[in-house]
């Protein structure tokens, strides 16, 4: 094992009802006018919204709205937030809504403070500062809930780049598994390949012992069964409630420490292709994770060997691939370029895209622009 430091200052309130707490619990973390931000309506049909507003209305917290942030947060939205939070002059973000909505705020509190434009902290600046961020989660699959990450599409460079920051984990995240029944199935399918990814990058490609291992194993398993429980039973609040804190751990730093040096290639590509297309990003995981898997795995055989063992009972690295990518057409997600209507004509441009964030990340001698269009076209 390598040595690492691991801390997560992000206290979790995790249960039923406990959205309705939000109010006191911004009071206790010393916060008394916020920017809230949140997505579309489903926040205002579902209910929730009233219930967040009167929870600030009951505790004395002031708060101005930031609404409309998509699926793929972007830049110009963001610089929106980031001017009306210096307008409003808050002391706090509050983030309702699945990972999109809390990267956003992220980068909304980094922006609040900064002297300049927010994107330079996307594209190396180092962060120094952030508005305290708290967040009611309503969609479990990126981990931003419990994480120092936060991505942002420039829809004008077509780049999707990420920040990460010790300054902008959550002072708090609440979580109600039953908030999550809105979800519609697709999206639940894309949560549990995004939860998957988030796992199986450092399991592949770092230097992982028995214990990493056996956690990134049983997140993998537990997120696998009770996703095939949602689907089928989409009330099913258990299901809901280990898929949530599984989804949570996935990306919190616990299973990253110790395992040395490793990389998200995954992600790498995939931020192209949501970039370029705005597909869901789940689904774009879907597409690409078999591919590059098949180009990897020849490189590692041993810890693939292990993963179609572990995972599906298997004995060949081949068969555990082809097995993964079956469950993701089980679950209906795209594994093919075209099932999200995007050309095979179009890879050179895809992978020209992601080679400029494989040198943001530092991996561009192992995934040029090359490699990346022949992982592309394992997925035609």
């Amino acid at each position: 094992m390598f040595d690492f430091t691991f801390h997560n200052p992000t206290r979790i309130i995790f249960g039923k009802d406990k959205e309705n707490q939000i109010g006191q619990e911004l009071k206790q973390a010393g916060l008394s006018r916020v920017l809230f931000v949140y997505g579309r309506d489903s926040i205002k049909r579902s209910g929730l919204y009233e219930r967040v507003t009167q929870s600030l209305k009951d505790n004395n917290i002031a708060w101005m709205e930031h609404a409309g942030v998509s699926s793929n947060p972007v830049l110009s939205h963001t610089r929106a937030g980031v001017a009306l939070a210096k307008e409003a002059g808050v002391d706090g973000l509050l983030a309702v809504g699945g990972g999109s909505v809390l990267d956003e705020a992220k980068a909304i509190a980094v922006g609040a403070l900064a002297p300049d434009d927010v994107w330079n902290y996307f594209i190396g600046k180092e962060v120094t500062a952030a508005l305290p961020v708290c967040t009611v989660l309503t969609i479990a699959a990126t981990g931003s809930e419990m994480n120092g990450n936060a991505v942002i599409t420039n829809e004008e460079t077509q780049q999707k780049y990420n920040i990460s920051s010790s300054h902008v984990y959550p002072r708090f995240s609440i979580l109600n598994p039953a908030l999550t029944r809105t979800v519609p199935p697709d999206y639940s399918a894309y949560s549990a390949v995004d939860a998957i990814a988030h796992v199986i990058e450092g399991y592949f490609t770092g230097q992982g012992v028995g214990l990493q291992n056996r956690l990134v194993e049983t997140i993998v398993k537990t997120v696998m069964a009770t996703t095939e429980v949602i689907l089928a039973r989409p009330d099913d609040y258990d299901a809901r409630a280990e898929f949530m804190w599984g989804a949570t751990l996935a990306l919190n730093g616990l299973t990253k420490s110790g395992i040395g040096p490793h990389a998200f290639p995954n992600h790498m590509i995939e931020h192209a292709l949501s970039a370029i297309y705005n597909i869901p990003h789940g689904a774009g995981l879907a597409i690409v994770m078999p591919a590059w898997m098949r180009w990897f795995a020849p490189r590692r055989p041993a810890i693939f060997e292990r993963f179609a063992h572990r995972i599906f009972g298997l004995r060949s690295g081949d068969d555990g691939i082809e097995a993964l990518e079956r469950w993701f057409v089980a679950i209906k997600a795209p594994t093919r370029l075209a099932e999200a209507g995007i050309p095979a004509g179009d890879i050179e441009k895809i992978a020209a895209n992601a080679a400029g964030l494989a040198a943001v990340w530092g991996i561009a001698q192992e995934y040029p622009k090359e490699v990346i269009a022949d992982i592309l076209r394992l997925a035609v």
